[in-house]
């Protein structure tokens, strides 16, 4: 056994054992959270400590195009280095051979962060939490459909065929009958997890045809990150064995609920160990109201985060299962904002906020941004909401333009996330939004080419 897999976890390790590691493959999350990087035969990984990419690849919109993201020095696409993290090492078990994953941190040639590298934004929000002496908490919540391939983009989605070879059903939320029409796909997703190490909290069926909501423990923020940007790619491949595609798109089926990466947040003191929102009676404190205002206050700007595409906003409709607005409430489904039932040592703020097409570093940093900023500002929440938030005011972005408007001008979360990621994010989201604004939708070709 090399050195450096001395280094790596457990699960990686029980993974190869008997057999002979071939591949590494090193990579790294860009802006969407598409892996990026290298894979390179074993006998070559073990005699490198790293390795170059070009800085180029976060100015890079979803569809290949690039930003304008150039600095004052202009676009001259510097390499990186890239180092690998032994903690993010894990099996690959979809491959014909034996193959690590490996997740790199991306540094300047000086030896600092690239401020716009994802896995470096949350951890620089993680570190700004630990200079206060507290310890940031999350757990996120993963949906996402299974719908049968999807060759032509001119057709509509459709959901995936079950094992009785109907296709999925809408409206059976946690019904045992639906998971088990999914049955192959979810042996394979549990499988999967278990060789890479990572525990699932449960897999529930959601209120969507073919909608899945998978629970994870709550842990740390930068680590849970990790499996969700693995979780993705491997749900994926689980999918294409099962002649199906998984899709984490925010609302891939016209009239059914979208997908939401729901985070539920609590704060531990680092000396003590204790959560900071709940006092030592039990009782509710003041850093619990303030993390909530920093939400109501912030997320708006933060939404352009969160909720990256087009069609994020599609996703925030009344009755679907998405909120309208930023209101909070205990155990109300139907606020941004909810307090879920618990003991007070696990009390914590779910953001329900989130868009599952979000990159789960920059999404889990973003509202961890938001709470930080309430923590440091000290001021209180509205009134907590008393009845179906859906009869409130729609009071959140609709579109990415005017969400990427709030979030430019939000100078404070940009010194959280960091300047230079604010700036080239919205340069990348901006061109992206030019690029669908060009594109001519069925939808105006039906209504308006002999109408108006």
């Amino acid at each position: 056994m090399t050195d450096w897999l001395s280094k790596t976890p457990d699960a990686a390790r029980a993974y190869l054992e008997g057999h002979r590691l071939d591949e590494v493959e090193c990579i790294i999350s860009d802006l969407p959270g598409i892996a990026r990087g290298k894979a390179v035969p074993a006998s070559k990984f073990a005699r490198q400590e790293y390795f170059h990419l070009p800085d180029s690849i976060f100015y890079q919109t979803l569809t290949g195009g690039w930003g304008e993201a150039a600095g004052d020095e202009g676009f001259i696409e510097k390499d990186m280095i890239l180092r690998p993290d032994w903690s993010t090492a894990t099996a690959a078990p979809w491959t014909a051979d034996w193959t690590l994953q490996v997740i790199h941190d991306a540094y300047n040639l000086d030896g600092t962060p690239v401020e716009f590298s994802p896995r470096n934004v949350l951890k620089r929000v993680i570190q700004l939490y630990h200079d206060k002496g507290w310890e940031p908490i999350v757990a996120p919540e993963i949906e996402f459909f299974l719908v049968a391939r999807n060759t032509d983009p001119r057709q509509e989605i459709k959901p995936m065929m079950g094992r009785s070879g109907r296709p999925a059903a809408a409206r059976q939320a946690y019904s045992m009958t639906a998971v088990d029409e999914f049955g192959p796909v979810i042996d394979d997703i549990y499988d999967f997890a278990e060789a890479q190490g990572f525990e699932i909290d449960g897999i529930t069926q959601e209120g969507g045809a073919g909608q899945l909501e998978i629970n994870m423990v709550h842990g740390d923020p930068l680590k849970l990150a990790d499996e969700v940007f693995y979780f993705k790619r491997f749900i994926r491949e689980a999918a294409l064995r099962h002649d199906c595609y998984a899709t984490f798109m925010a609302k891939p089926i016209e009239d059914e609920p979208g997908s939401a990466m729901h985070i539920h947040h609590s704060i531990l003191d680092i000396e003590t160990g204790q959560n900071i929102f709940s006092g030592p009676q039990g009782g509710e404190t003041d850093a619990f109201f303030h993390f909530i205002a920093g939400l109501q206050n912030h997320l708006p700007a933060a939404i352009a985060v969160m909720a990256p595409y087009v069609n994020s906003y599609r996703r925030y409709v009344r009755d679907h299962a998405a909120p309208i607005n930023l209101e909070w409430a205990r155990d109300n489904r139907t606020t941004g904002i909810r307090i879920p039932i618990s003991s007070p040592q696990a009390r914590r703020v779910e953001n329900r906020i989130g868009g599952m097409d979000c990159n789960p570093y920059l999404g889990i940093a973003a509202s961890l941004a938001c709470g930080y900023l309430g923590l440091l500002e000290q001021e209180r929440p509205d009134k907590q909401f008393k009845g179906d938030a859906y009869d409130g005011e729609e009071a959140i972005p609709r579109i990415l333009g005017g969400a990427l408007d709030l979030f430019d001008e939000a100078k404070d979360l940009h010194d959280v996330l960091g300047p230079e990621f604010a700036r080239v994010y919205s340069i990348v989201k901006r061109a992206e939004y030019e690029e669908f604004l060009s594109v001519i939708s069925p939808w105006e070709r039906e209504h308006l080419l002999l109408n108006v």
